[in-house]
């Protein structure tokens, strides 16, 4: 449902910029680090618009790519720690079987005293 409502915006959003841009049509003087030209206000517009999304996708792909680094970090380390439970917990059922002989091979000191 999040996705469907993320394109409606963008898809709203786009239309918008659209708009926007068939309205001014008129030449503006765009300066670059190099020098400067006479673009058609609509392309430097839309060119803004495109760059900035080009720009977002690849901050998106580049956390999605370091969340997925990191969730395969995180499921190696519960591995590890889920063995490492797994092997205290073998630890001491040990225990308690040698305490469980012990006590069975002790006498008991009551019936001792009676």
């Amino acid at each position: 449902m999040k996705f469907q409502w993320n394109l409606l915006f963008g898809l709203l959003f786009a239309i918008v910029i659209a708009l926007f841009a068939i309205v001014n049509v008129e030449a503006v003087k765009v300066n670059y680090i190099f020098g400067e030209a006479q673009w058609p206000l609509i392309l430097v517009v839309l060119g803004s618009a495109f760059l900035g999304a080009i720009i977002s996708i690849f901050v998106a792909m580049f956390r999605s790519v370091q969340s997925k680094h990191r969730l395969k970090e995180l499921q190696k380390e519960m591995t590890a720690k889920e063995l490492t439970i797994a092997a205290q917990q073998n630890e001491i059922a040990e225990l308690q079987k040698q305490n469980a002989r012990r006590a069975e091979n002790t006498p008991v000191t009551e019936k001792l005293a009676e």
